[in-house]
């Protein structure tokens, strides 16, 4: 099946500084700005915003 354009593979990073990243997959028409999640970052040992890197 063909990757598609509509949903790109992203890059996570953790806004801690630690250098802990996630991969994930989004989709540009219901989120087109970047993408921000809050999740675990084991560096830092508690739950962190991950912004989207480009």
């Amino acid at each position: 099946m063909a990757r598609s354009e509509t949903r790109p593979v992203v890059t996570l990073r953790s806004t801690a500084g630690t250098g802990q990243a996630y991969v994930t997959r989004k989709s540009r028409r219901n989120n087109p700005d970047r993408l921000v999640l809050r999740k675990y970052d084991a560096v830092a040992g508690e739950h962190v915003m991950f912004r989207e890197e480009r």
